[in-house]
């Protein structure tokens, strides 16, 4: 036997019902619609993380959004290519990729890697089929630069395929392989595809998890970073040359979402435990947003009717406490 003074705290409970009312209109304004989610970083190597994000992902899937993921998997790509005695070779952050190195590529990314996350998610069910960009020519490139091999730009994104996963009720968790537009494979960058997938899908959302808490305006000053900014405000900042070396891939992949249609485009840590869901289901959210349009960062930077409803709420539930007092 258990008494609930042992185990419930009337402040925790307060804290919860107010949480829970604040992911209402969230909730209500997500149902429905397509969420890409690039999943990469620490969050894809520690295993109790990986786990705490699928998750995640799995609840939002219950409350009724359609989430896409789609990753990469640099670290474990590392790892095999030591392995095989393969060297690993950068040029401005790209890997160059040679033949050798894209058939552990394809290994690594459409076996291991995709098959983890995969397990991940259907831990809690069958939820999710793993997919190879290549698979039903998902995913269509041509070569980005001579000199890194086999790395690709995507020039076409054929939706079918997810399309039909995501309305038979399934997770599609992409790894980034394409074929190519004449025979043979390319090694995709995840934020560039995570961007493309989520235009070619007209998503509502696309969220880039990272090890860092979001965009900062001064990297070095941790007090800089930016909660909410318009598309307008990173094109700025990208030609200026604001921006930190690591994240210009995700802002780029980010304006060409937004561009080609994608509402939001979100980045945050994705070592900070239920990130997504406090993004996401929470007015004040824990990392960046960029916003596709004025009208979109006016809404999201005001409070919300059921929000302001709660607190006052709140307000009057305190002073009738100080009334039965007197």
């Amino acid at each position: 036997m258990k008494f609930a003074r042992d185990c419930r705290s009337s402040e925790s409970n307060e804290v919860t019902a107010q949480l829970l009312f604040e992911a209402l209109p969230w909730i209500k304004n997500l149902t429905g619609k397509t969420v890409v989610i690039k999943y990469g970083g620490a969050a894809m190597v520690d295993e109790q993380l990986r786990r705490d994000v699928m998750s995640d992902i799995v609840l939002l899937k219950i409350i009724g959004m359609r989430p896409v993921i789609v990753h990469g998997g640099g670290k474990a790509i590392n790892e095999a290519l030591s392995h095989y005695d393969i060297p690993v070779e950068f040029k401005n952050g790209q890997r160059v990729t040679t033949p050798a190195t894209m058939d552990i590529v394809r290994e690594v990314l459409g076996g291991k890697v995709n098959q983890e996350l995969v397990a991940a998610l259907n831990h809690h069910g069958n939820l999710a089929v793993g997919v190879s960009g290549s698979d039903a020519g998902t995913l269509i490139a041509e070569p980005l630069d001579p000199e890194l091999g086999r790395v690709g730009k995507v020039t076409h994104v054929n939706t079918d395929y997810i399309e039909r996963l995501l309305d038979s009720e399934y997770i599609p968790v992409i790894a980034t392989v394409a074929a190519g537009e004449e025979g043979g494979f390319f090694n995709i960058n995840a934020d560039t595809a995570a961007g493309a997938v989520a235009a070619a899908l007209h998503a509502h959302k696309v969220i880039f998890l990272t090890d860092v808490d979001g965009l900062y305006k001064d990297f070095s000053d941790k007090d800089s970073l930016i909660s909410n900014l318009t598309l307008d405000e990173v094109n700025e900042m990208l030609y200026g040359g604001e921006v930190d070396k690591g994240m210009i891939p995700k802002l780029r992949a980010a304006v060409d979402a937004l561009a080609a249609g994608v509402f939001r485009a979100h980045i945050i840590n994705g070592t900070t435990p239920h990130s997504l869901l406090l993004e996401l289901l929470t007015d004040a959210g824990v990392g960046t947003v960029i916003h596709s349009t004025e009208t979109a960062y006016e809404f999201d930077t005001h409070p919300h009717p059921l929000s302001t409803f709660a607190a006052r709420l709140t307000e009057n539930l305190d002073e009738v406490e100080k009334l039965q007092t007197v």
